[in-house]
């Protein structure tokens, strides 16, 4: 299943590794694609939606769908 975040907070390729990794945390098979400029992050897992989203606010980003 495919869920699609906007992300606020995004500025390098630091913080495109943090999301990453807090998402593989969860599902270490998850594909994640991030376009920064978009502020976009797209994830192919089977965890649940709010504990991605959840993942990635504890890394201090603001999550806003």
């Amino acid at each position: 299943m495919s869920e699609i975040f906007t992300v606020q907070g995004m500025t390098c390729g630091h913080c495109e590794k943090a999301v990453t990794i807090a998402i593989r945390r969860l599902d270490p098979k998850a594909q994640v694609t991030i376009d920064r400029a978009q502020n976009r992050v797209e994830v192919d897992t089977t965890q649940d939606r709010d504990a991605l989203a959840e993942a990635i606010r504890e890394e201090g980003y603001q999550v806003a769908a």
